[in-house]
């Protein structure tokens, strides 16, 4: 894969160790012990300072849409103590509660996890179209029947066998640690929980599965990685589907199938795949200046047209997400009328909403610079090196060290007073602050953030890029030898 195209991960960010001869084999590796386990933030890389990639946008949109996820959990989970969830995930003035977090445009700060994911949806069909669609366009069908045939091979394997890791390491926990958590049920004993697991991973990570439970026991957050592979699926068939057709009939194309998965199908997360396909497609086009004529009309509106995408985007983004029920919607200050909109088709109606707001996000902010320029800040590029890692940590992190932590400052469910009485409400912190920023809320972050992030950057080294390479590696050694050539 050209280097222009490979994710964040795929390039490499630690910078590999050259010890000096010098050295004793003692020294050597305890240095690279402690450089391996060294926080990033503590380190000196120059990689930090490599010139931007032409979507580095899309990886520090990424980084900060996981991040999003890491306080929607962590805000439901403290709140769900104190009963305030419902006020959290609900519009501004629903129910006459009028709170800074509820807030249009600000909500997204506090429960944007939605949004967030349907961001990752639409990168992701952006991304993996990228390679495939610019040999398209350059006519070349042979390397692009290699590239689909690589991408397919591999997508599996990258995405499951960091899932597989990280959650049967949370499960060995339980029972070598004796770690309890308000989040998990275990088994009487080790062997038991290890076939419970394997039974339960088997059917949840079939790609046809028609029925069962849309949650993992063992990380109930990773519900959308199956929906990812689903929809990578459905970004490589595409692809080849139309892969000769006429530039047009192509993006045409595109527009349909995205409208029939959103409004005449209930694949809403296919929709946001093509959805994500459609921006790449027209962006590869804008750069090699065969912008089908149509969109040239609009050249001189284009400011106002993605300032105007933003502002759709950041109202729709924070569309009331605690149930399907679309009467709640309808009782919702501004959104009754909004609510008439939702297709026959979708039965969650935030998936709609969400599907158009992720969409013109991703399509805007290229084209506002200041938006732009935040997301290549460094802080949101290493957010996005460590993203997937991230969305997998998180929840393990806050089941075990954050339930603790939230118990001992005064944030205890029920079951903690038998689950961690030692814990329960050791150093209660006062309730000072508006909804989602009491104080007694933020300062446990001194602790949770830094260890998550830390955690996350460990998860990114020792299992994410490996699998990446291993996936790579199997691949190749799949190959006949005339394919190698």
């Amino acid at each position: 894969m050209s280097s222009k195209h490979k994710g964040v991960l795929e390039d490499g960010y630690w910078e590999d160790i050259n010890p000096e001869p010098s050295l004793s084999s003692y020294t050597r590796t305890l240095r690279w012990n402690l450089d391996f386990f060294r926080p990033l933030v503590l380190k000196r890389t120059e990689s930090l300072h490599k010139p931007l990639r032409r979507t580095a946008y899309l990886d520090g949109l990424r980084g900060f849409a996981a991040f999003l996820v890491y306080w929607h959990h962590h805000q439901l989970w403290a709140h769900d103590a104190t009963g305030e969830n419902s006020i959290l995930e609900n519009a501004f003035g629903y129910e006459e509660k009028y709170n800074f977090a509820c807030f249009t445009g600000i909500r997204t700060l506090f429960t944007g996890g939605h949004f967030a994911v349907s961001v990752f949806y639409v990168i992701s069909g952006y991304v993996l179209s990228t390679k495939p669609l610019s040999l398209i366009q350059a006519g070349d069908h042979v390397k692009l029947g290699d590239n689909l045939g690589s991408a397919l091979f591999r997508r599996w394997l990258r995405l499951y066998i960091p899932f597989i890791c990280t959650t049967f390491l949370f499960l060995t926990c339980w029972h070598a640690l004796g770690i309890w958590s308000a989040a998990s049920k275990p088994e009487p004993n080790y062997g038991a929980e290890v076939w419970k697991w394997y039974t339960e991973f088997k059917n949840f990570s079939f790609v046809f599965r028609t029925g069962g439970e849309p949650w993992f026991s063992y990380n109930v957050h990773l519900w959308s990685i199956p929906v990812e592979f689903k929809g990578s699926v459905v970004i490589y068939t595409v692809l080849l589907a139309l892969s000769r057709c006429t530039k047009n009939a192509r993006l045409l194309c595109q527009a349909a199938l995205a409208f029939y998965f959103m409004y005449i199908a209930d694949g809403w997360f296919c929709a946001m795949f093509i959805a994500g396909m459609l921006l790449c497609d027209l962006d590869l086009l804008a750069a090699s200046d065969d912008t089908p004529r149509f969109f040239c009309r609009f050249d001189a509106f284009k400011e106002l047209i993605f300032y105007n995408l933003l502002v759709i985007s950041v109202y729709l983004g924070g569309v009331p997400s605690q149930n399907s029920d679309i009467a709640i919607l309808k009782a919702s200050p501004g959104w009754h009328y909004l609510s008439l909109l939702k297709p026959q088709a979708v039965f969650d109606y935030k998936w709609f909403f969400l599907f158009w707001a992720a969409t013109s996000l991703v399509a805007s902010v290229q084209h506002i610079p200041s938006l732009k320029r935040f997301f290549e800040m460094r802080f949101n590029q290493y957010l996005g090196r460590i993203s997937f890692a991230l969305y997998l940590v998180h929840g393990p992190i806050l089941w075990t060290l954050g339930d603790r932590v939230y118990t001992t400052v005064g944030w205890p469910k029920e079951s903690h007073n038998n689950g961690l009485p030692r814990w329960y409400n050791q150093v209660p912190l006062p309730r000072i602050g508006p909804l989602g920023l009491e104080i007694s809320f933020l300062l446990p972050h001194i602790i949770l953030l830094p260890t998550t992030l830390w955690v996350a950057e460990l998860v990114t080294k020792i299992f994410d890029e490996p699998s990446v390479k291993f996936a790579a590696w199997l691949y190749g050694k799949t190959l006949a030898r005339s394919a190698r050539l």
